[in-house]
């Protein structure tokens, strides 16, 4: 990387895990998934009950299989052959569980966490349940404020995430968001987390790396 480049970047990097802590939460920055695999181990004691949130990073990084070893009680959304009835019941004692991961649609350089849910569960985690949030985001995450964090969600990470899901809804025909009233509709619930009155509760991994939508 260009070194005016990566000056920049770092500068950036810096003000956004400043923001982050003023905003009563903790933040990281990892350059590779080795050490965000080292760091999520760090954060979750051995024979925690954890719980995720849908998310394609949480796959692309390693972090499922990671939670799939003996060393955790994974609550895993993810097992095959499920029934609704099940699947239910994972997202209900997730409120429960001692650390949950996720991403985050987008970051602003604020340290302000905006999300987008279908189903809403991934959002109702983050905001009261677990007793310790883990938030996992590459640097394409991460914007200049929240006008540009709802671009971002609308244009670029549902309209894809509903593609991915197989949905019969417009984006996945035009390729951003049109405000349908679908019944494949995903964006229902929208939520912006801008502090926190648990100091720490929530902690931010940013990746040095492209990762999900």
């Amino acid at each position: 990387m260009d070194e005016n480049i990566k000056w920049y970047h770092d500068l950036q990097i810096r003000r956004l895990l400043d923001n982050i802590s003023d905003n009563n939460m903790q933040g990281f920055y990892v350059k590779t998934r080795k050490e965000l695999l080292t760091k999520v181990n760090e954060l979750i004691p051995k024979g925690s009950v954890v719980g995720v949130g849908d998310s394609m990073t949480l796959f692309e990084t390693g972090i499922i299989d990671l939670l799939r070893q003996k060393d955790y009680i994974f609550l895993d959304k993810y097992q095959e052959n499920l029934t609704r009835t099940e699947k239910d019941q994972l997202y209900s004692d997730v409120f429960s569980a001692d650390s949950f991961l996720c991403s985050t649609n987008a970051i602003t350089e604020e340290g302000e966490l905006y999300n987008i849910d279908g189903y809403g569960n991934r959002v109702a985690a983050m905001i009261f349940g677990p007793k310790q949030v883990i938030i996992v985001a590459g640097k394409n995450k991460i914007v200049k404020d929240l006008e540009e964090a709802k671009n971002r969600v609308k244009n670029i990470a549902a309209p894809i995430d509903a593609k991915r899901l197989n949905k019969n809804t417009p984006c996945t025909k035009v390729g951003y968001c049109v405000d349908c009233n679908s019944k494949d509709r995903i964006c229902n619930n929208i939520t912006i987390i801008k502090k926190q009155l648990k100091k720490d509760r929530i902690k931010i991994i940013i990746v040095d790396e492209n990762l999900g939508y």
